[in-house]
Parts: C-alpha cells; structure tokens; sequence
C-alpha cells in the first residue's frame, strides 16, 4: 500500500486497518488521541469511585459499581486499540504514571457531593458522547469499532447521571439546591471538554482531513449546548451562564466564553487533585501487578494445553 492508495481511502472514506500502510503523522496522532482517551477513561473511574461506599442507596451503589467497571472496560478497548498500532500497552501506562501523556483535565474537578455523580453522568458523559459518537466513523478501523460498543455504554451513563439529577431536582429544596450547585460546578468544565476553541486547535484541520474527527471542537460544543439547555429547563435547574439565549435567526443558543485561563492551568495537571489522581493510579497498577502475572501464567498454561492438544 503507497500514500496514494492510502489518500484513495481517506477520500473514499473507508477504513484503514492496521496491516495497511499509513503515514507516520497519521500513526503517531492515532497513538497520542487513543492514548489519551484510554487514559481518561481509567482516571475517570476514580471521581465517581470515591462515592461507592457512600451512595444513598444499595440500589445507587450498585449501579455506580457497574458504571465504573464500564469505565475500566472502556479503558481496555481502548488500550487495545492503540496496540495495535504497535505501541505497548505498559509504555502508555508508564507515560500516564511519569505525566508524559495527559488524561483528560475534566477529572481534575473534585466531586464534594452525590449530586456531583450525577452532573458528571449527565453533563461529562453527555459532552463525552457528544464528542465520541463521530469518532464510531473514525477512519482507522480498530479506534471506530471500539467507539461503537463505548458510546452506547455512554448513552445509559448519561441517562442514569440526568435521572439521579431529576431525583433531586423533583426532592426536598436541600435536594434540588444541591443538584443547582453541581450544574454550577460542573457545566463550564464540561463545556471546555470540547477543547479550546478551533483558532487555537492546531491539529483540529489535519485530524479532519485524515477522517479522524468529523466536527471541530466548536461545532461540537454548539451541539452540546443546543442539546443540553432544554434538559436543564426539564429540571428546573439554571444554567450558570448570563450571555445564554436562544438565537432565533441561528437556531442555535448563544453562550458565554468558558475561562480559558482556568483550562489551561487544569490541562497542565498542577495541584492537589491532579497528583491525587496519578499516586491512586499508581499505587493501583503495583498493587495488581500479581493480577497481570497470574494472568499472564495462565495464558501461557492455556496455550501449552492447545499446543499438547
């Protein structure tokens, strides 16, 4: 396979698998999203993972279980999918450990309160889902296919956070001012989920031209917002945004800018929380290295028995 054939494919928009050829940019853009993806994926576990022992409810606590095993699951296609563009999964989780890859800034939020789960379900993931459906048409074959299953994992994540916000919401006035204070905590960060806006994305335009993305972060972000005020009216919770309004000749709801300023310092990983985040992950990955070797021993065992066999 030459760059013509591959352009050929782009330009059909077909899928590139990994014993085609590629251009080195396409490969290392692939290695450096995927990456950070499956790095997002297993921090964020651990936002939502602090309130297990402490959910209302047995009923709550398993559902935020099984939401958070989704997230790991997540992680390891993910993971997969990047192997298979010949990078080592160790060497991913040795760069997430050393701080030389990033994961992403939307878990460097702390989450006081039970009504933080449910923001996170209903805005992160939403805005998560909002960014990833695209991604199920991702050019290269292994990243799309992963997308597929992960998004419709999403899809009842963030169903489950909006009904834990409708809980609230329709409550006690403690109640409902508790879900106010998580949307007031939680929808900036969600809107800046998106990345920076598209005059500052230097890999926005290749990212598109190669089928990678298929949005720009802003036409993204506009998606979200459009989607996402309405459900806040059915709550009867306030967006924390003066400039919001309904643009009747764009059809479209114009909004503030996000503090960018406060993006950057979070994407750069510096603070409390963010060091939180990597010693847990850490002290996780040694505590079950015995996991990975018996797995590894086992799966060894196996295919000595196929081989006898």
């Amino acid at each position: 396979m030459s760059q013509a054939q591959f352009d050929a494919l782009i330009d059909a928009d077909e899928r590139i698998e990994p014993d085609d050829w590629m251009p080195d940019d396409y490969r290392t853009t692939l290695v450096r999203q995927i990456a950070q993806h499956a790095h997002s994926e297993i921090i964020g576990m651990q936002p939502e993972g602090e309130w297990i022992p402490r959910a209302p409810s047995l009923h709550r606590k398993a559902i935020l279980t099984a939401k958070v095993q989704d997230e790991a699951g997540h992680g390891m296609y993910l993971y997969g999918a990047a192997e298979s563009l010949g990078v080592d999964r160790a060497e991913l989780l040795d760069r997430l450990h050393n701080k030389t890859q990033k994961y992403s800034s939307i878990f460097n939020y702390a989450t006081p309160e039970w009504a933080d789960v449910g923001a996170i379900g209903w805005l992160v993931d939403g805005a998560a889902i909002a960014n990833q459906v695209p991604l199920c048409r991702c050019s290269y074959g292994p990243y799309g296919r992963a997308m597929v299953r992960i998004c419709k994992e999403e899809s009842f994540h963030q169903r489950q956070g909006f009904q834990i916000m409708l809980t609230l919401s329709e409550g006690t006035p403690e109640q409902k001012a508790m879900a106010q204070r998580a949307l007031d905590r939680w929808w900036w960060p969600s809107i800046m989920m998106f990345g920076p806006p598209d005059t500052d994305s230097p890999n926005t335009a290749r990212s598109m031209a190669w089928g990678i993305k298929r949005y720009t972060n802003d036409e993204l972000r506009q998606q979200f917002v459009d989607a996402t005020v309405p459900q806040a009216d059915l709550l009867g919770l306030t967006v924390p945004d003066p400039d919001l309004a309904w643009n009747e000749e764009r059809g479209q709801y114009d909004f503030g800018e996000p503090d960018w300023d406060e993006f950057a310092m979070m994407v750069k990983g510096e603070g409390e929380i963010p060091d939180l985040r990597i010693s847990t992950r850490r002290n996780a990955h040694t505590e079950g290295e015995w996991v990975r070797e018996a797995a590894v021993a086992y799966a060894e065992k196996q295919q000595q028995r196929e081989r006898v066999a």
